[in-house]
């Protein structure tokens, strides 16, 4: 990966981008003409007044162009981005056992690593910098594997599923290989990459996780520090189901058996017992807001605004291509802005705060806000450059306002993570797009042939 620059190699003293307005992002939400002294170590050194000189430095202009922190998406799912359209007009729980299901067990490693190709590029394509992601039950080096080569920044984790109704037999394993596996994959990926890689421990839901299983992943991500991450209250058949089976609601259940705290990252939450939202306050549990997933599958609406008023932070993540059918974090965006809107009034939860869930708010779920979601000295050199001469980004008002509701996908120019350029003029840098589409397109194929699947079907 090449490091950011105009031309050539960085100089001994690292790279300053001058010319751009930047969105900091930092406490006091600082915007301005500002130039970046990016270190040979990937890390920004200062924020500096335009025209500052730094000796020894190669100097990329970014003259027009206007710098965020690099996106954070709080819920993927990598392993899914091969079935995008295959299963259509379901419900949740539908959607899961007659598609999505047997289509991450009939993934081998090559068709895995395919799909995670194709969705890191429309991320880092769309500005998307960092994930916490949720892979299937198997083939997870796979995912970690795509994700070092491509230079995106990555926490994720197998999927964690030994108990449950219609679970396939591909997917279904016992409570102790699912613990010893994902023990596994902690030490061999956490801290990979410079730390650009961190495990996360998976339990996928309630209904497809033992107590055991829920309880060993809490013992373990108290001991070792490494976030958890999974699905909670995002459909109302679903919340029933687990009220009937343990007398208590789904986030309430979760942490019963430990699944709480600051390294507890709750997908979802749209269907939130009032008392349950009180405890993630106080336990400092984060939840992901999913605006497009949770509108196409029917689940509903999460409590935005109630969350914000109890302190609870809230992320942003477009889930999976199967649901959402994009990763577009700047979709996303714009849908939690309208959302919150139509739910409290406009203005309510303002385009500023509706930014945060994709900036500081993600970092702070994946546990990184001293180190990226906001352009500050020390932390990571995670930018996006964005275009400022599109017809929609023309006009006045917040800068805000005009991210959250006018900025596209096709704005960005270049990306860069931990220094590296990912993203150049608008192309990606580590992958090559057309081999990439051909190779799942290919492995897309691969997987309806052995499911019998018709690819043209609705």
């Amino acid at each position: 990966m090449d490091t950011i620059t105009s031309k050539g190699t960085p100089g001994p003293n690292g790279t300053v981008i001058r010319g751009a307005r930047v969105v900091t992002m930092d406490r006091d939400r600082t915007v301005g003409n500002r130039d970046l002294h990016i270190g040979t170590d990937g890390r920004i050194r200062s924020v500096l007044d335009p025209g500052a000189p730094i000796d020894g430095a190669t100097e990329f202009d970014a003259s027009g162009l206007i710098i965020v922190p690099g996106l954070v998406q709080a819920h993927v799912h990598l392993c899914q981005t091969l079935f995008r359209g295959l299963s259509e007009a379901r419900p949740l729980l539908r959607w899961l056992r007659e598609r999505i299901w047997p289509l991450e067990g009939a993934h081998d490693p090559e068709t895995l690593r395919a799909s995670a190709n194709l969705g890191i590029a429309e991320l880092l394509l769309g500005g998307t910098t960092s994930v916490l992601d949720m892979g299937t039950v198997h083939h997870t080096d796979a995912l970690f594997q795509s994700a070092k080569e491509t230079g995106i920044r990555y926490t994720g984790g197998k999927a964690l599923m030994d108990t449950g109704e219609d679970v396939p037999a591909s997917l279904a394993e016992t409570t102790s290989h699912s613990l010893a596996e994902s023990d596994r994959l902690a030490d061999r990926w956490h801290g990979d990459a410079g730390g650009r890689l961190r495990y996360a421990y998976c339990p996928r839901f309630v209904l497809s996780c033992t107590p055991e299983a829920l309880r060993g992943v809490a013992e373990r991500s108290r001991r070792n520090g490494m976030v958890i991450h999974t699905h909670a209250s995002e459909q109302p058949d679903e919340a029933a189901i687990v009220r009937a089976a343990y007398g208590q609601p789904n986030i309430a259940t979760l942490r019963s058996m430990g699944i709480q705290g600051p390294g507890t990252v709750l997908a979802h939450g749209v269907w939130p017992e009032a008392e349950e939202i009180t405890m993630m306050a106080t336990d400092g549990t984060h939840v992901v807001h999913c605006p497009s997933s949770n509108m196409k599958l029917g689940s509903g609406v999460i409590p935005l605004r109630a969350y914000r008023d109890s302190g609870v932070n809230v992320a942003l993540g477009a889930d999976g291509a199967a649901c959402s059918n994009h990763l577009d974090a700047w979709q996303e965006l714009r849908l939690a802005g309208l959302l919150a809107s139509m739910a409290s009034g406009p203005g309510v939860v303002d385009a500023t705060a509706i930014f945060e869930l994709a900036t500081i708010a993600g970092a702070r779920a994946l546990g990184l806000s001293d180190r990226i979601g906001s352009i500050e000295a020390g932390k990571a050199a995670d930018l996006v450059a964005i275009t400022s001469d599109a017809p929609v980004a023309s006009g006045g008002g917040s800068i805000y306002t005009r991210l959250v509701y006018g900025t596209r996908a096709t704005d960005v120019r270049h990306v860069w993570v931990d220094g590296h350029q990912v993203v150049r003029d608008g192309a990606l840098t580590t992958l090559d797009l057309k081999d990439t589409m051909a190779s799942a397109d290919a492995a897309r194929h691969q997987i309806a042939a052995r499911l019998g699947i018709d690819l043209d079907a609705d």
